[in-house]
C-alpha cells in the first residue's frame, strides 16, 4: 500500500487539548467488524458490557518520564532544548537525545540545565540526534529525580497549549509502573481504577506487558511504498503470567484477547512461538503492521483516532479493514468525536 492512501484533512477544531473528566466518561465508538456497524451511543465506562468472565485485556504498564529539558550552551549561553529518547547506560549516564536547534550543538559542547546538572555531547547519531553524558554528583536514582524536577511533560506537538503541572498526571495511565517511555500508551489513558475494578469483578483478566514508547513511533513515514518503511526498534517485556493468561483465552472457544493500544499489539504480535501461541519474552521489536497483516494473537483492539499517514492509523486499518476504518473516521468527524491523545476511543471488535 501507499502512504498517501492514509491521508485526510485534519479537522483541527476536534483535536482535544484536555482529557475527559473523569477519564472514562469520554465517548467510545464501537466498530463491529462482523456486522459492519458503528455504534455512537457508548461511553468508555460502558466497556465492561463487552467482556465476559475469562476474557483477557492486555495493557501497557510503561511509565512516561518528563523527557523535555531546557538549558543553555556553556560558551554562548544560547538556549537549547534536549528531548531525552533513551537511557543507554545507567552507570555511565549515557542518553540518546534529540536537540534543538541541532545546528548549534556539536560534539564536545557542554550543556547546562541548572547548577547541579550538566551534560557533554559525545556523539552525533542523526541530523538532530546526539548522545550525551550527564554530569551529576549523586547516584542514578537521584539523577532521575533531578530529571523529574527539571523536565517537562512531553505532550504531543499537536496539543496547541502550554504544558501545565497537571499534565504530569493527565499524560500518565493508571497502569504506569515501569519507567522508560517518552509518550503515553494513549488508549490506556481512558481507564480509571473504578473501571478496572468493574472489569475484574466480571472475571476479566487484566494483565500487563511493557513496551517503552520511543519518539520513533511518531516519526513520519518517509516513503510512499509502505513495504520500504522501517520502524525504530522499541524494547518490550512480556511476563510469563501474561503469556499464560493470553494462551488460555486463545485456546478457549468462549474467551477473547483484547489489546489496549497499538503498543500492546506490537509486543504481542512480535512474540510468537512456533505454534503461534504467545511466549514470555524480553526483546526488541521493529514490527510494522499495515494492511494486509494477519493478526495471530490480538482479537479485539482498543485504540484512539490517529493522525493521517501515521503508523498507528495504518495498524488500525490493518485490524478494522482499510475501507471500514475510513468509514469510521468519516462518521467520527461528522459526529464530532474528540481526536488524538486526549480524545475519544474506538473499540474494534
Amino acid at each position: 500500500m501507499k502512504r498517501s492512501e492514509f491521508s485526510y484533512d485534519i479537522p483541527e477544531e476536534l483535536v482535544a487539548e484536555y482529557p475527559a473528566d473523569p477519564r472514562d466518561s469520554c465517548r467510545m465508538m464501537v466498530v463491529d467488524r462482523a456486522s459492519h456497524s458503528l455504534d455512537h451511543g457508548k461511553r468508555f465506562h460502558d466497556l465492561p458490557d463487552y467482556f465476559s468472565e475469562g476474557d483477557v485485556l492486555v495493557v501497557n504498564d510503561t511509565k512516561v518520564y518528563p523527557a523535555r529539558l531546557y538549558g543553555q550552551k556553556k560558551k554562548t549561553g544560547a538556549d537549547i532544548e534536549v528531548f531525552l529518547l533513551r537511557e543507554l547506560n545507567p552507570e555511565s549516564r549515557l542518553w540518546d537525545v534529540v536537540v534543538d536547534p541541532a545546528r548549534k550543538i556539536r560534539i564536545g559542547n557542554k550543556l547546562y540545565f541548572d547548577d547541579d546538572l550538566s551534560a557533554e555531547v559525545i556523539d552525533n547519531t542523526t541530523s538532530r540526534g546526539r548522545t550525551i553524558r550527564f554530569s551529576f554528583d549523586d547516584v542514578n536514582e537521584a539523577l532521575y529525580q533531578k530529571i523529574r524536577d527539571l523536565g517537562e511533560t512531553p505532550l504531543p506537538e499537536y496539543i496547541d497549549r502550554e504544558v501545565e503541572d497537571e499534565d504530569r498526571q493527565r499524560y500518565q495511565t493508571i497502569f504506569a509502573e515501569e519507567r522508560g517511555a517518552v509518550a503515553a500508551p494513549k488508549a490506556a489513558l481512558h481507564f480509571t481504577d473504578d473501571l478496572v475494578d468493574r472489569l475484574q469483578e466480571k472475571g476479566v483478566k487484566v494483565v500487563p506487558i511493557t513496551l517503552h514508547i520511543g519518539r520513533g513511533k511518531f516519526k513520519p513515514v518517509g516513503v510512499e511504498d509502505l513495504s520500504k518503511h522501517r520502524m525504530d526498534s522499541e524494547e518490550y517485556h512480556i511476563p510469563e503470567e501474561t503469556a499464560k493468561a493470553v494462551n488460555r483465552a486463545l485456546q478457549s472457544d468462549e474467551n477473547t484477547v483484547t489489546a489496549c493500544g497499538t503498543t500492546v499489539v506490537r509486543a504481542l504480535e512480535s512474540s510468537l512461538s512456533a505454534d503461534e501461541s504467545l511466549k514470555p519474552d524480553h526483546s526488541w521489536t521493529d514490527l510494522f503492521v499495515y494492511p494486509e497483516y494477519e493478526f495471530k494473537i490480538v482479537e479485539r483492539l482498543i485504540t484512539n483516532f490517529h493522525r493521517p499517514e501515521s503508523t498507528l492509523m495504518m495498524m488500525a486499518a490493518a485490524f478494522a479493514g482499510y475501507d471500514f476504518l475510513f468509514e469510521a473516521y468519516e462518521e467520527a468527524f461528522e459526529e464530532e468525536y474528540d481526536l488524538y491523545a486526549f480524545g475519544d476511543a474506538m473499540f474494534i471488535k
